[in-house]
């Protein structure tokens, strides 16, 4: 490793991307368990 090489951090756009993600799988899945709840209680 030399001390001119970049630092290994990904671009903003990625480390957004990667974030939007995240907030939309765990917005899927509390819909998930909100539709098991709704279904279960009919």
């Amino acid at each position: 490793m030399l001390w001119s090489d970049p630092e290994n951090e990904p671009p903003k756009e990625m480390r957004d991307m990667q974030d939007m993600l995240r907030r939309l799988g765990i917005l899927m899945a509390l819909a998930m368990v909100l539709a098991m709840i709704v279904l279960g209680v009919r």
